[in-house]
């Protein structure tokens, strides 16, 4: 997402077809197995899926081009007896709009 991007309730934009946005978060959530550095921004997008609107779609659609760029890139995961997989983030929930 672009820095400073803020999606909220507030409508702003025309409205779109639910299906098509619930398609495109059902696939964002699927590729979140095998990269979990998009988790963030698939949940803030798949928080409007009750009525989403043109700027939600947009966004959606900006993760799927990049997701598009770094195709090449993944996560591999050793088959290993111990395996431990370490996650850091950096979560901003100051900076929800909504809450």
């Amino acid at each position: 997402m672009v820095t400073g991007c803020q999606l909220s309730k507030i409508k702003e934009s025309l409205e779109m077809d639910q299906t098509l946005y619930r398609s495109i978060i059902g696939s964002l959530l699927y590729l979140t197995a095998s990269r979990p550095y998009i988790m963030q921004v698939v949940s803030i997008v798949r928080r409007f899926q009750a009525g989403p609107i043109q700027n939600y779609l947009l966004t959606a659609k900006r993760i799927l081009r990049y997701l598009r760029k770094i195709m090449d890139y993944g996560l591999w995961y050793l088959r290993a007896k111990y395996f431990s997989l370490i996650i850091y983030t950096d979560v901003d929930w100051a900076g929800n709009v909504d809450d």
